[in-house]
């Protein structure tokens, strides 16, 4: 084994939560003479992580939201500390948590340059050495005098990860924080992720984009309710996770407690489920199977809204596969009440992996998203038949999709 960068054993971080009150009279006198009583419950965020990271890895920390990433990355930051265990960390840290981590708002971005250099223990000369490269890839070189607080939440985080890379950490921690920013700047960011790996340093990203992940990390650590379940390669991680997050949660529940986006109340998702021909809930489906996307939903208020539901789904390593949108009558939806609809995908569509399934209900037109759960489930896709061999080849192929198409033959000798 290499020399560590990280070292952590047996941490765990417990967090103080308040229950809810009865606010019942009864409740109240009851209160008066016994404040303690139901008053505050433990979670344990953490439970007795242990893992170490070797100098000039990177590492892809994954797992559902509420899995412990985010705490984690917080307790290694030394944003806050773990109740039990050890941490030792041999390098200095820039961490890239949220937006605007680490900067005074009321700084300008050229101060808040030179603050997080200092925290960082470089030397005013150090910093100003890269200050013009730091403001070049942040793009906000206009307002670099203004202060922080007056920046979007784009530029904000565009400045500190421009900080955060530059400045030259031995340990750079990064958490979905990129997601604020467009595509073209998580590209750009990506890039100087994997050069400040190439360079020796060591990096741990934290990310629900697989496709990033995979492109990054070489290792991963795949979090399940605040522990350890896998770590490994990060191909291996990231089978784990997909896995897992195929072993659906109930759905129905789930659309109860509104877990999802909604934006309006006129709508309201009932249920997302993959059904086999027999209407029967699946997880995973042979190539050669044809399959259904049923979505259930409830129109609570039908003025001005013709619900059109629609379905998106991409691969777990990123890439949108397709995007389908109900070509129903408009009116079929447009009444108040439960409706269902049902996207059937032919056999020999995709290839074997892992799938992210979306589902929408929109009007078109004008277009007006009502309710989406853009993280609805996830599927994987086999080949139990062997369909490949049976048509004479072995060999593994690339790509999202694998369709059987009608091809015209001949020959063009004479």
């Amino acid at each position: 084994m290499g020399e560590l960068a990280i070292h952590i054993e047996n941490v765990s971080k417990c967090y103080s939560i308040g229950k809810k009150k009865d606010t019942s009279l009864r409740g109240t006198i009851s209160g008066i003479f016994n404040s303690a009583a139901g008053s505050k419950e433990d979670f344990w965020a953490l439970k007795d992580i242990n893992f170490d990271v070797e100098r000039g890895s990177v590492v892809g920390i994954i797992g559902k939201n509420g899995a412990g990433k985010s705490t984690l990355l917080k307790v290694l930051s030394q944003i806050t500390h773990p109740t039990t265990g050890k941490i030792e960390i041999n390098g200095r840290v820039a961490s890239l948590l949220e937006v605007g981590t680490g900067f005074h708002p009321e700084l300008t971005g050229r101060e808040n340059i030179f603050l997080n250099g200092t925290i960082l223990g470089m030397s005013r000369k150090e910093v100003k050495d890269k200050f013009d490269e730091i403001v070049a890839f942040s793009g906000v070189e206009k307002f670099i005098d203004t202060p922080v607080k007056r920046y979007s939440s784009g530029m904000y985080v565009r400045l500190a990860f421009a900080v955060a890379a530059h400045l030259e950490p031995e340990i750079l921690i990064i958490d979905e924080v990129l997601a604020v920013g467009d595509a073209s700047f998580q590209k750009k960011c990506l890039g100087k992720m994997s050069d400040i790996a190439s360079e020796g340093r060591t990096v741990l990203f934290v990310s629900h984009d697989m496709g990033a992940v995979a492109s990054l990390c070489t290792h991963g650590i795949l979090l399940e309710a605040g522990s350890v379940a896998h770590q490994g390669s990060i191909s291996e991680i990231i089978d784990a996770y997909m896995n897992s997050a195929t072993s659906q949660e109930n759905n129905v529940e789930k659309y109860a407690q509104k877990q999802f986006h909604e934006w309006d109340e006129k709508i309201i998702l009932t249920d997302v489920s993959l059904i086999n021909s027999d209407s029967q809930n699946i997880i995973n489906f042979n190539v050669d199977q044809k399959v259904g996307v049923r979505v259930r939903f409830e129109v609570l208020n039908a003025e001005k809204v013709q619900p059109i539901p629609n379905i998106h789904i991409s691969h777990s390593l990123g890439g949108k596969v397709m995007v389908t949108v109900n070509p129903c009558d408009e009116n079929v939806f447009a009444t108040k009440g439960k409706h269902e609809a049902i996207a059937w995908i032919p056999e020999n569509t995709f290839n074997t992996g892992f799938f992210n399934l979306g589902v929408a209900i929109s009007t078109l037109d004008p277009v007006e998203v009502h309710v989406a759960d853009y993280d609805a489930l996830s599927f994987e896709v086999v080949d139990n038949l062997n369909s490949l061999s049976r048509n004479g080849y072995t060999g593994k192929i690339d790509g999202y999709i694998r369709p059987i198409l009608e091809w015209e033959n001949k020959s063009m000798n004479r």
